[in-house]
């Protein structure tokens, strides 16, 4: 009996002293929580609070009546997608475009690192650094717009050069045979520069010794390149690849939407550019936010099982 009043003496007593202990571990990283508190305050506000719009994809929601005066459907917009005749057509260009991504736009700037890495003239190094990353800050408008003007058949330096040869010039743009091959370049031009950046910092983390006993070893550039630089900067490349796949279901619409035309749409329509038509165009608000719901989950199964597998195979993940 005296043991169970003691326990119960102390038990509140304990829980306090954690309580306080946490109060004194927030308070020695105060400066650090203030740090976290705008990103906090920013997805709670721009991410979270507006998940509840979600509800919109069981109704046929209309503006003017609102959440309320909607009336329910369930889950009839998901079914209207899936059996939608251009529902094979806009996934199949998204992942497509997407695989494009992943084979030739990923590992652009793993290349590009690698061999700015291997310049010895730092002056050169800094030129050829700046000029792969001015065109990330270049709008993708602009980009599109020289693009367009650099493959014009009448008046773009590529029609004029099929002309100095004696051959009819080619409507690249107007061929939808020629766009998915046009969309992965000039993402790559766009990108590869920018993205070099995390792989330079991670290649610049490699320990040095490692090079050393490697050249001990009578390892060239090239060995030292397969067996040092790559194996450390590995993980690097898992998680960022991890990341990429949360984003295979997003063909980028901005680019779609502007290099796109009617000629190319049969390759060039993704479910981003699908659900801009029937959300505004056509103002079908809860069928186009049920399309984009369904393109998240897809994206976040890409993700989650990306990650299962890297866990199981290489021991990098992201949780």
């Amino acid at each position: 009996m005296a043991s169970a009043v003691s326990s119960a003496i102390k038990e509140p007593s304990v829980k306090k002293q954690k309580r306080n202990r946490l109060w004194q571990r927030i308070y020695r990283r105060r400066f650090l929580y203030l740090l976290f508190l705008p990103v906090f305050i920013y997805f709670v506000v721009f991410r979270y609070l507006p998940m509840w719009g979600l509800l919109i994809v069981f109704q046929d929601f209309r503006p003017f009546l609102g959440f309320a005066g909607s009336n329910w459907v369930g889950l009839a917009h998901f079914r209207n997608f899936l059996t939608d005749p251009r529902f094979w057509n806009v996934v199949v260009n998204t992942v497509v475009l997407s695989i494009y991504g992943i084979i030739f736009v990923f590992p652009a700037p793993i290349i590009l690192a690698l061999m700015i890495n291997e310049l010895r003239n730092m002056k050169f190094k800094r030129i050829v650094q700046t000029i792969s990353y001015l065109p990330w800050f270049i709008s993708t408008v602009v980009v599109v717009s020289l693009i367009t003007s650099i493959l014009s058949p009448t008046m773009g330096p590529i029609g004029q050069l099929f002309r100095s040869m004696g051959r009819d010039p080619i409507n690249f743009l107007g061929r939808v045979e020629y766009y998915r091959t046009i969309f992965t370049l000039s993402n790559i031009w766009s990108t590869v520069g920018f993205g070099s950046i995390i792989f330079l910092a991670a290649i610049a983390g490699v320990d040095q010794q490692l090079y050393e006993a490697a050249i001990i070893d009578g390892a060239g550039k090239m060995k030292q390149l397969l067996h040092v630089t790559l194996p450390s900067i590995m993980p690097t490349i898992i998680i960022m690849l991890i990341l990429r796949m949360g984003s295979i279901m997003d063909s980028d619409f901005e680019r779609n939407f502007l290099l796109g035309n009617e000629a190319t749409r049969p390759n060039a329509d993704v479910i981003a550019t699908f659900v801009f038509r029937t959300g505004i165009h056509q103002t079908n608000f809860s069928f186009a936010s049920a399309v984009g719901l369904f393109n998240s989950l897809i994206a976040l199964i890409f993700v989650w099982g990306t990650n299962r597998i890297s866990k199981k195979t290489t021991e990098t993940s992201l949780w």
